[in-house]
């Protein structure tokens, strides 16, 4: 995916101020859903993510299939977490489902919690279908020894500002190679974990998490120290294990 230039850099400027929410204090989580009625689902919703997965009913689910193609790197701060904008043409199919990838960003801790437990960090890799239906990977993320190359160029082009975004067009690179060779996961509906938290989101959490080094999570802490929403109630709502 060359380019005459070596890379555009362009400032992007959100819809709307992205301070206006955010994970402590009194725009923290626990205010969402009382700061806009367009957020009121944030504390009335029952179907509400991250949960905490610990009882799980096996079933014989379809299998994930990922149809990811290269993408010139599209990175952006803007001003929550760090994401990735993915070039059109990737996609999942489960069953007959079919969801483009859009984007893919990063908390930290991992917002979903596996018996309890929460991973140093977690990808949510964003998906929509054609009639406009969500649904999101998480790819939990383990402390391992060493460097993840992929990480380390995303980690080396980071805008540090707020709302700004840094395209490179001669940067080529496939998301792919962050999966688990064994694709098996957990999966329920929930909902954005972010402001407006609608509903109605198919979630995926793969059971096998990837290897980032130490240092590579503590420069994503450096941008954003602590960016996971806290853990919601399940209700009635059952998590499917695809083993």
């Amino acid at each position: 995916m060359a380019s005459s230039s070596t890379h555009s850099k362009t400032k992007h400027t959100a819809p709307h101020d992205p301070s206006h929410w955010s994970y402590e204090g009194s725009t923290g989580p626990e205010q969402w859903g009382n700061m806009k009625p367009e957020f009121a689902t944030c504390k009335s919703g029952t179907q509400q993510s991250p949960i905490n997965i610990s009882e799980t009913y096996s079933q014989p689910l379809e299998r994930i299939q990922f149809s990811y193609q290269a993408s010139k790197l599209n990175i952006q701060n803007n001003g929550h977490t760090i994401q990735l904008n993915y070039d059109p043409g990737s996609f999942i199919t489960i069953g007959a489902d079919k969801y483009q990838l859009l984007q893919f960003h990063f908390h930290t801790p991992s917002e979903e919690a596996i018996g309890g437990k929460r991973y140093p960090m977690v990808a949510h890799l964003v998906h929509k279908s054609e009639a406009g239906q969500l649904a999101v990977v998480a790819l939990l993320i383990n402390q391992g020894k060493d460097d993840n190359p992929l990480f380390n160029q995303f980690w080396a082009k980071l805008p540090t500002e707020h709302k700004e975004t840094r395209i490179f067009d001669d940067i080529s690179y496939n998301v792919a190679t962050l999966l688990p060779g064994n694709q098996s996961y957990w999966t329920f509906m929930g909902s954005l974990t972010t402001p407006p938290c609608s509903e109605g989101v198919r979630w995926f959490v793969l059971k096998n998490p990837l290897n980032i080094s130490a240092k590579q999570i503590s420069r994503f802490k450096r941008e954003f120290a602590m960016n996971a929403r806290p853990l919601q109630s399940l209700f009635n709502r059952a998590v499917l294990d695809s083993n």
